[in-house]
């Protein structure tokens, strides 16, 4: 009887009972409503400029407005200040500063659900006020021109990073999608400039570069740097958008992020070379006919393409997770990020994930993957913030 008792006991002591499973999907969604969710890469105020929309509420058209971002758990996206690369100087200024005020004026009009941060304790505060922070990134160096003080100026306007150039060369670096490779790296401005940033606080984005032009930039820099917007070349071999293995560990030594696009062609082979070659047929067709390129022709041809060359093969949620596992194999969990790409990317969304009310699948996914809620807390945004702060104190030392 009394070893009937004691094994009795044993199975319904407490180690022995079953697990009651944990329902990941409500984890997920408890951890975007709790984490800093800091989106490197959200290409909100071109779409704006283009039709304004009121982001404040829900839209019809794009991936970002307010009621999607509560939905998602966003709320710290870099705003996206966009520079087409085939403007000059003086009108790629004006499109910066008109770029710049769209943000604003969505702060200006719903100050009860979004304002600006110049720090990360703004972020933080904001957070726990319940705003949506707006912080900026300057992608394409062009309208800094040649004159380095203009980097203050930026600064003081709530740019937080500059990534460098964008589709072709510039005064700066030489860019990944451009055959002229001007500078071979960077330029001797670029070599400044990088200093300039580093002395004002301003972090260095190296998506978009060549290949040298991020070496040179690793030899300059003295605060760690970041990818904004770029996934693993290892997933797109030899397409240079995308950033290499080496790359990522140089990024790591100096301290720096890498955040990973969701954008279908960063993502898969497959959808690399759709895309690439589609482009390409459009150029040609472009060429050929004479005609200007828009939107709506983009779009017209993109069916007509798909018609004779198949459906376009997007992305699924675990070819994007693949790339953050890639990531932290390679350098480990403090330097990977979110650099979406949302509403820069187009229609290339990866299924799950296709508009920023989806955070809570990604999440998901990574805790299926048994990442922590630490590791996860920093993929989202700490990683970033971090990065933000070592740069912001590294300025700080810098004499006046």
């Amino acid at each position: 009887m009394a070893a009937s008792i004691a094994m009795l006991a044993i199975a319904c002591s407490p180690s022995e009972k079953a697990k009651v499973p944990v329902d990941l999907a409500q984890k997920a969604k408890d951890l975007a409503r709790t984490s800093i969710i800091a989106d490197g890469h959200v290409d909100v105020p071109y779409r704006l400029n283009k039709k304004w929309d009121d982001v404040s509420l829900s839209t019809p058209d794009g991936d970002f407005d307010y009621i999607r971002a509560i939905a998602g758990g966003l709320n710290a996206p870099f705003m996206s200040i966009y520079i087409p690369a085939e403007n000059e100087t003086e009108a790629a200024r004006e499109v910066a500063d008109t770029l710049i005020g769209l943000v604003n004026r969505i702060v200006d009009d719903s100050p009860d659900k979004f304002a600006i941060p110049f720090s990360t304790d703004d972020v933080r505060q904001q957070f726990a006020a319940g705003l949506i922070s707006l912080p900026m990134g300057l992608e394409n160096g062009s309208p800094i021109g040649n004159d380095l003080e203009m980097v203050q100026y930026f600064h003081d306007r709530g740019v937080r990073y500059v990534t460098l150039t964008h589709s072709l060369s510039n005064q700066i670096s030489d860019s990944s999608y451009d055959d002229n490779k001007q500078w071979d790296g960077l330029s001797e401005f670029g070599f400044e400039l990088v200093k300039e940033m580093n002395r004002v606080g301003i972090m260095v984005d190296v998506s978009h570069v060549s290949d040298a032009a991020f070496r040179d930039v690793m030899e300059v820099a003295q605060a760690p740097v970041i990818a904004s917007h770029s996934s693993a070349r290892y997933f797109t071999p030899d397409w240079e958008r995308n950033i290499s293995d080496d790359m990522i560990k140089r990024v790591a030594e100096s301290g720096g992020v890498v955040m990973i696009n969701f954008g279908s062609a960063f993502v898969t082979r497959e959808a690399n070379e759709y895309t690439l070659s589609r482009r390409a047929a459009y150029d040609a067709y472009i060429e050929e006919s004479e005609f200007e390129k828009n939107d709506e022709l983009q779009a017209a041809f993109d069916d007509l393409y798909a018609r004779d060359n198949g459906p376009y093969p997007y992305a699924t949620l675990g070819e994007t997770l693949d790339h953050f596992d890639h990531v932290v194999a390679l350098v480990g969990i403090d330097h990977v990020g979110i650099g979406s790409d949302y509403e820069g990317v187009g229609d290339s969304l990866p299924d799950g994930l296709k508009d920023v009310s989806t955070y809570p699948n990604l999440i998901k996914g990574l805790l299926e993957r048994d990442y922590s809620e630490d590791d996860v807390r920093k993929i989202l945004g700490e990683n970033l913030l971090r990065v933000w702060a070592e740069v912001e104190a590294f300025a700080e030392q810098q004499p006046m």
